[in-house]
């Protein structure tokens, strides 16, 4: 397996599995040249490698079906249902998750968040294809949350590998649960979803992989750190909100039609623009992960 990394902007040439073309010094990278249809075992293995170094992927130009973007998951890991409480694109694609901005439902992409994270076992990874686009804006941003811990000062790292937050998807979800087919989610995790309770999670995420550090709370699902006063966990947790979504931690992909988009749900978090006026539809399927573990407590 020959991983090949250009700078950005440059003109890369094929000289091995993968040929990536680096969107900042840290991580995201374009895979140039792969279509993901005919990619071999190997450059799958390649995907799976590059996914954990670089943490956010896209490929342009592939134009998958939605079966096409079913076996792509297949492939990588294994998929999940579509969300703990949404249905599935149909009956015959129960792993896809429609996300259409006309749809009455939709509220939550335009803040910054990692998938899922409600739940004991948050995916792994996430696979995102553009289906609908509007003629401009509608980009997605992501976040390096291992750059962002490793950035901190050593005695903020000290304080917070030692914390654990609560993530709680009933005030986004609760609701549409409750609501929708009788109060009964998807299966997740060989459960079925019937209430959504708040789980705790650690502050800081060791991840499976490489054993790097990273943060793991986001404005989307946390709400607050356990063991602390509600004025203390708010400034936690504002410090730390600000600190990963710095400049330097980022990334932003301009979506074009065909577009494949991969990231490590265990060491990003995510923001979608709603900078447009027009329908934008995505379709995503997450990847199994397994429950956050932390550093070792003393």
């Amino acid at each position: 397996m020959t991983l090949t990394s250009t700078t950005a902007g440059t003109d890369p040439a094929e000289t091995g599995d993968l040929t990536l073309d680096l969107l900042g010094p840290s991580f995201g990278a374009e895979v140039v040249g792969l279509d993901l249809r005919r990619a071999t075992d190997a450059q799958i293995a390649a995907i799976g490698a590059a996914l954990v170094d670089r943490k956010v992927l896209f490929f342009r130009g592939q134009d998958l079906t939605d079966d096409d973007q079913v076996e792509l998951a297949r492939r990588l890991g294994s998929p999940t249902a579509a969300h703990p409480v949404v249905a599935g694109l149909d009956d015959a694609h129960p792993e896809i998750y429609n996300i259409d901005s006309a749809d009455p439902a939709f509220s939550f992409s335009d803040v910054w968040h990692t998938d899922v994270t409600f739940m004991e076992s948050p995916p792994a990874a996430s696979i995102l294809r553009a289906i609908q686009l509007p003629p401009s804006g509608g980009d997605t941003s992501w976040a390096d949350s291992q750059l962002a811990y490793e950035s901190l000062a050593a005695p903020v790292r000290a304080m917070i590998d030692q914390l654990d937050a609560v993530h709680d998807g009933d005030r986004e979800w609760g609701m549409h649960l409750r609501r929708g087919r009788g109060g009964e989610g998807n299966l997740w995790d060989g459960k079925r979803v019937t209430e959504l309770l708040p789980v705790a999670h650690p502050v800081v995420r060791v991840h499976p992989v490489t054993g790097r550090k990273g943060l793991f709370v986001n404005p989307g699902f946390t709400s607050h750190v356990v063991g602390v006063s509600e004025h203390e966990s708010r400034g936690i947790l504002d410090l730390l909100y600000a600190h990963l979504t710095k400049p330097e931690h980022t990334i932003r992909h301009r979506w074009q039609a065909g577009d494949v988009g991969l990231w490590d749900n265990r060491s990003t978090s995510h923001y979608a623009n709603r900078d447009y006026t027009d329908v934008r539809v995505m379709r995503r399927i997450t990847l199994a992960g397994d429950k956050p573990v932390g550093p070792r407590k003393p």
